[in-house]
């Protein structure tokens, strides 16, 4: 909005298409909504029973600076468990939201006019948490016919005097593509011809489906240049409880502390808590929810298949996510949404919110159940763009 009191650079129109979506999904009243990645699970009752005993008996105030000492050892254990991964404390930092760490990691590593390259269909607000930090978002377009891979020649195509970092998100959001170790071992070999850092978005890790899922970190000499982001909203659950982590060298997670002072202080104590119990009690919050988006995720990509002029990747590899290819319609990701919209109800987003390379594609997200996709394809099913 242009205002004089407003400042200038946020006189354009900024707003993505995951902010509009809310008002979006009002339009019609039995609207069925694809848009936004917010599950319609709730957060297990364990970790809400837990955390509420937490708070009775005084958990309210803040943390440690750097996160709640007990929640900084359960993500070391985490993460040794898991992938045999050594984290010392003092390279852990609790962020309230993965969001929020995003921003942290760049304002910490970009100096003004800093390049850094996104792995791109990418998250929408990653540009302007580029941005935010003074830096220039590089585009990176991954293809479907690549299997939504990193190019590594594409990437070094890319690489300028200003390239300070590489931002890679795996299982994606919003492909659902996961990188398979031969390609993180080619970004590796860039990573540090190049003296690159690479910031590593893990939101998904528990939505692996094909392969269990791998680090970027583990890949050789990568440990000290990774910056890992992680959140317990997917893993777990728990969008509304806005609480995540960082790992990462020492003294990125000084400096990242030193910012967060003078943003929030600390990430609320009692998300803090309940994501301790997420973690300690995994083995028995997660399978049942994986599998149940694992089953929307495979039946939403079986849907698909069967609507002429438009296909995804079968089967689904990771997330909770699908890039629906609607290129044989011959119109643009916009108009096809905004079709779908107005005449099925259903809001799903267009691809180009993703990047320029998202042009050609829709994104949905199964955060609803089965029954609520299978109406969803059957309205878009009974399309006139949709039949032969």
């Amino acid at each position: 909005m242009k205002h004089k009191f407003i400042a200038k650079r946020y006189w354009k129109d900024q707003s993505t298409a995951m902010g509009k979506s809310d008002e979006m999904a009002k339009s019609f009243d039995d609207c069925i909504n694809l848009s936004l990645g917010d599950p319609d699970l709730i957060t297990d009752r364990l970790i809400i029973d837990k955390s509420y005993e937490d708070a009775r008996i005084g958990h309210t105030k803040y943390t440690d600076f750097r996160g709640d000492p007990e929640l900084r050892e359960e993500i070391c254990k985490y993460y040794k468990e898991e992938y045999d991964m050594e984290v010392k404390d003092e390279e852990v930092f609790v962020s309230a939201s993965a969001c929020l760490g995003m921003y942290l990691a760049l304002e910490a590593i970009i100096d003004d006019g800093d390049e850094v390259i996104l792995q791109a269909p990418y998250f929408t607000p990653y540009p302007q948490q580029v941005e935010l930090a003074r830096g220039i978002p590089v585009e990176l377009p991954t293809l479907e016919e690549e299997d939504f891979q990193i190019n590594v020649e594409r990437l070094e195509g890319l690489i300028t005097e200003r390239t300070k970092a590489l931002v890679i998100n795996s299982p994606s959001n919003p492909t659902g593509n996961c990188l398979t170790t031969e390609t993180m071992e080619k970004i590796a070999v860039i990573a540090e011809k190049y003296d690159l850092v690479v910031i590593s978005d893990d939101i998904y890790t528990a939505f692996s489906y094909e392969h269990p899922f791998v680090p970027f970190a583990t890949m050789p000499g990568m440990r000290e240049r990774t910056i890992i982001l992680n959140s317990f909203s997917k893993n777990f659950t728990m969008t509304g409880w806005r609480v995540g982590n960082i790992i990462a060298p020492d003294y990125i997670i000084k400096t990242i502390q030193q910012i967060n002072e003078n943003v929030v202080f600390t990430a609320p104590s009692i998300s803090q808590r309940a994501a301790i119990y997420a973690l300690r009690h995994r083995k028995e919050i997660q399978p049942a929810m994986v599998e149940e988006y694992r089953s929307r995720m495979f039946y939403a990509a079986e849907r698909i298949n069967q609507i002429p002029t438009m296909h995804v990747i079968y089967p689904p590899k990771g997330s909770f996510y699908l890039f629906i290819n609607i290129k044989d319609t011959g119109l643009t990701s916009t108009e096809v949404t905004e079709e779908i919209l107005k005449e099925a109800h259903v809001l799903m987003l267009p691809g180009n919110a993703f990047g320029n390379c998202g042009e050609g594609y829709m994104r949905i997200a199964c955060t609803v159940g089965t029954d609520k996709l299978k109406e969803a394809f059957d309205r878009i099913a009974e399309m006139k763009l949709f039949r032969r």
